[in-house]
């Protein structure tokens, strides 16, 4: 059985926020950059609800925090085209940049995944 550690996940998705942005700041530009660390923020946020969520579908668990958790992923949704409209709007980034950083997250329960999967 996996034993995927949220934690590890977000250690994962940190160092890849930090070393997109720094690569979009040397291959594109500032505005790029802050685009890419915007995205990156926003999937960094989603990691602790997705977790909530999961948790409190275990049997046992408090449902109040269920109802709080799935409120936050739907209105996420808004916030990140909200934030991608605006960011892109405002700073001229574009929308690429941002959409890179929205991935953070995925690469690290790809990399947390791997690391298990390489154990057995």
């Amino acid at each position: 059985m996996l034993e995927i550690s949220i934690p590890r996940i977000e250690r994962y998705a940190v160092i890849l926020g930090l070393v997109g942005t720094v690569i979009t700041f040397f291959v594109r530009d500032v505005k790029d950059a802050g685009g890419f660390m915007v995205g990156a923020l926003i999937s960094l946020l989603t990691i602790s609800s997705w977790s909530k969520l999961a948790a409190s579908l275990t049997p046992g668990s408090d449902k109040a925090g269920l109802r709080g958790s799935a409120a936050f992923l739907i209105a996420r949704y808004a916030l990140i085209g909200g934030s991608i409209y605006g960011i892109v709007k405002v700073l001229g980034t574009t929308p690429v940049a941002m959409l890179l950083g929205l991935l953070v997250s995925f690469g690290g329960v790809v990399i947390e995944l791997l690391q298990q999967a390489s154990k057995k």
